[in-house]
């Protein structure tokens, strides 16, 4: 036999040629979801598979759940910067995370929107930071400047959140309801903004104070696994195409 075929058989220690051409079989790895952890930053600063929902939608609730509590002035409480933590490391740099978790699990809705809201809370966070300088920028401006840019801020983000109400048709009642609340709750922020209406701002707080609870029970419902959990919450799973 000559050493070629010795080589191609493998045989006298010699490694096989065709064996060597074969491409290596990397084992696969299941990832978590990164779901929950993002709710729980939005309702103190919000969502392919709904197993990747969790960690987003907690983050989302919980900066959601704070700043909305501040906007009903809850204890007298009118000025906000308490929540800039929250709004850049829970509800931003935890929502943005799970937003590229979600990319890597295949799940482009739920990377759309915890990247974007992640995006959305630092932006926020970072007009309340003194060092910014952005409110600073209008000191010497009309009373009402800042106001109307921060309502063209807001009306843009009602603008993101409708379209993705609108993606989140078909997927479940929850994150139907989520999306809904988030769209009105930016609809009247934008408008008391516009208006230096107090009374729609409280207004605001409250549907975002309703937002964030829906955000938790969504979060929580994807982190009851029905293997490892003792009871499971509805979400009122929509039907999927079949054409």
């Amino acid at each position: 036999m000559s050493h070629l075929e010795k080589a191609e058989n493998g045989s006298e220690g010699v490694p096989s040629l065709v064996n060597a051409q074969q491409p290596l079989r990397v084992p696969s790895r299941r990832l978590g979801n990164p779901g929950p952890l993002c709710v729980l930053s939005t309702i103190t600063t919000l969502i392919g598979t709904n197993v990747y929902l969790r960690s987003g939608l907690f983050s989302f609730a919980s900066t959601t759940l704070i700043l909305s509590l501040y906007n009903t002035g809850v204890r007298g409480i009118d000025t906000p910067n308490v929540v800039v933590g929250m709004a850049l490391f829970v509800g931003g740099l935890v929502q943005l995370l799970a937003g590229m978790w979600e990319f890597a699990c295949g799940n482009t809705f739920g990377a759309t929107a915890f990247s974007s809201y992640g995006g959305f809370w630092m932006s926020f966070a970072t007009i309340y930071i003194p060092g910014s300088n952005i409110t600073a920028a209008y000191a010497n401006g009309p009373s009402a400047e800042l106001d109307s840019a921060l309502g063209i801020y807001l009306i843009t983000w009602f603008a993101i959140t409708f379209l993705l109400l609108i993606a989140s048709l078909r997927r479940n009642m929850g994150l139907i309801a989520l999306f809904f609340f988030l769209t009105i709750t930016f609809m009247l922020l934008a408008i008391s903004k516009f208006m230096d209406n107090a009374a729609v701002n409280k207004a605001g707080g409250g549907f975002g104070v309703v937002t964030a609870l829906i955000a938790y029970y969504v979060g929580l419902a994807e982190l009851l696994v029905r293997d490892e959990s003792w009871l499971v919450l509805p979400l009122g799973v929509i039907a999927k195409r079949i054409d």
